[in-house]
């Protein structure tokens, strides 16, 4: 035999077996993760109180002030009235009394029916009445997504929570954009 031969025979049985062994190789490595799989999808939104004035016109009746507090027109008018009046009744000394007694009860019934008349005595006037109110609004933040990739647990916020249970890899990463959709993430 040939020495080329030799060696080109040689050549190439090292050649098939290099090239046996690196098949073997990509064969029981571990397969790199083509997707990510889904794990939750959370929607986060806050609670948000904004205070505000309320005020109404509220119709408030109130008594008027009196020109007389103490009543003395009506103590005066009614013993003036009851004295007349006890004057008509009795002789004599009899006459001076019920004329006396007549003189105090007018005067406790002038005073009593002039309570009475400055109470009735009101007047009607619109108040602006205020209150503090709350609003309470939800206002969204985005979706928190727990996914996994090769047996690791990863979590994100995105605007939008993924369609379906799995998003492609590229890189390792997670391709959050499919179908023409677009997604921030904030973490």
């Amino acid at each position: 035999m040939s020495k080329s031969i030799a060696v080109g025979s040689t050549l190439a049985v090292l050649g098939l077996g290099g090239l046996a062994f690196g098949a073997y190789q990509i064969q029981t490595a571990s397969p790199t993760p083509q997707y990510a799989e889904i794990i939750n999808v959370e929607r986060i939104t806050d609670t948000v109180e904004t205070p505000r004035e309320v005020c109404d016109d509220v119709a408030m009746t109130r008594q008027r002030p009196s020109k007389d507090p103490n009543r003395i027109a009506g103590t005066a008018a009614g013993a003036i009235v009851g004295g007349v009046l006890g004057n008509q009744f009795g002789g004599g000394n009899g006459k001076k009394i019920v004329t006396a007694a007549g003189a105090v009860a007018g005067g406790f019934a002038g005073r009593e029916v002039q309570g009475r008349m400055q109470q009735g005595d009101t007047y009607t006037m619109t108040e602006k009445r205020c209150r503090t109110v709350t609003d309470t609004t939800e206002q969204f933040k985005g979706y928190d997504i727990e996914y996994r990739i090769d047996g690791k647990v990863f979590d994100t916020r995105l605007d939008e929570a993924p369609k379906g249970e799995r998003v492609p890899l590229v890189d390792g990463k997670p391709q959050w954009q499919a179908a023409g959709e677009s997604f921030n993430t904030t973490s």
